[in-house]
């Protein structure tokens, strides 16, 4: 074998990995999406109140918010690989515990195993594709989180194929979904676990360049954290609004049925896939800040027509959200990760938990609004949370996060 030849090998293997945990990704948010998908089908079959379906949310979201952070700080220092297929497992039995379902418990309970199940994989599969980037550290990002969006995208059209026609019991079409997913993260970790030594190395040195170049001052960090949490805050309630409460609103405005409101979801996920991917080579090219505030702010023009749109217009302006709001979530991940190197899996951690978290808390907050008003106006309240993302021109620039030698756009 030429020397060129062996030297592109651990390249092309890295990109594999890339891929494997973009489509580990893409498998674990189509399930866990299909959820909140669901929630028409889990009230008439249950007769759950709006309350109670948003605690089913609040499970599913707080189990991987608390816990995502607490694996990624543990696993920066104590990697360990075989949490990938375990995390995949966790989810399988929450398919099962979907599709048997009874009642409110059991489906609290299957809500909390596919939260578990999320919560391990965020984190270390964010490590792996931390990894296997090289340099392209917000390509590989923009990579891993829009296997995410891509599933999220699929989620609407598999319940409305799926699951609308066969019930709860569709979900036992999920199950194979999480089969695959353990053969792939099992892959995945045997990879993940040849590189732990010499990861453990870089993170010693990279922690102690950081160190050296960039004291940055506790009040600086909590400051920029402060801003990031506000802006995450912004985007997953308002998320949280359309992937749990939308498609109710849209059968009560137009008189049609779930099928169809699963359309505009899917176009708002489908367009969010297409932002995703952009996001992280246009920050590359026009500066993350910039990028962030877009991906919230501009989102708001399009936000607040939504509620007064027809079934068509809905489609459209779904599109144009989902493009721009989807665009800035991984950016403001490696934003985040450049203002404290050495530190991906506790960032990821937190940046996901607190997604994962906040949408959970806002679904059960919706939910109990909704039953003391109504559907139509918590929908049109929500379509302006966006506007919170003026709060981006606060953060400071990017060159004040990167190191010596590194450039980025102002």
């Amino acid at each position: 074998m030429s020397q060129p030849a062996m030297a592109v090998t651990p390249r092309r293997t890295a990109n594999v990995v890339l891929f494997g945990v973009s489509l580990a990704h893409l498998l674990n948010d189509a399930m866990q999406t299909a959820v909140p998908a669901v929630f028409p089908i889990f009230q008439k079959s249950m007769q759950l109140s709006f309350a109670e379906i948003g605690w089913v949310a609040f499970t599913l979201n707080v189990t991987a918010s608390i816990l995502q952070p607490l694996i990624g700080y543990y696993t920066d220092h104590k990697p360990m690989p075989g949490l990938l297929p375990l995390g995949m497992v966790f989810t399988l039995l929450g398919m099962v515990g979907l599709a048997f379902s009874p009642g409110l418990a059991m489906l609290l309970v299957s809500a909390a195993l596919v939260g578990v199940g999320s919560s391990v994989l965020h984190p270390e599969s964010s490590r792996v594709a931390h990894l296997a980037a090289g340099k392209g550290k917000g390509t590989a990002q923009s990579v891993f989180q829009v296997g995410g969006n891509t599933g999220q995208a699929l989620a609407p059209l598999m319940v409305a194929f799926i699951i609308a026609p066969q019930g709860q019991l569709g979900f036992l079409w999920f199950t194979l979904l999480a089969v695959a997913g353990i053969g792939i993260q099992w892959y995945i970790g045997k990879w993940y676990g040849q590189q732990m030594t010499a990861q453990a190395l870089a993170n010693k040195a990279r922690q102690a360049a950081a160190k050296s170049e960039q004291a940055f001052s506790k009040d600086f960090v909590v400051f920029v954290m402060t801003i990031l949490v506000l802006l995450l805050f912004s985007k997953f309630v308002y998320l949280a609004s359309m992937t749990g409460y939308y498609s109710f609103y849209f059968m009560d405005k137009y008189g049609l049925s779930l099928e169809r409101a699963q359309v505009s979801l899917f176009a708002l996920q489908f367009a969010g896939m297409v932002g995703t991917l952009l996001g992280g080579p246009l920050a590359d090219r026009f500066g993350r800040k910039k990028i962030i505030w877009f991906s919230i702010a501009g989102t708001a023009p399009f936000s607040i027509l939504l509620p007064f749109a027809g079934p068509v217009g809905s489609i459209f302006l779904c599109l144009a959200i989902g493009a721009i709001l989807m665009s800035g979530f991984s950016v403001i991940i490696v934003y985040a990760q450049e203002m404290l190197p050495g530190q991906v899996g506790m960032i990821s951690g937190l940046f996901f938990g607190l997604s994962f978290g906040m949408g959970g808390l806002g679904s059960v907050l919706l939910g109990w609004l909704i039953d003391q008003t109504s559907i139509a106006f918590i929908i049109q309240i929500c379509a302006y949370l966006p506007l919170l993302g003026i709060l981006a021109v606060l953060l400071p620039k990017d060159s004040r996060l990167m190191g010596p030698g590194q450039s980025a756009k102002a």
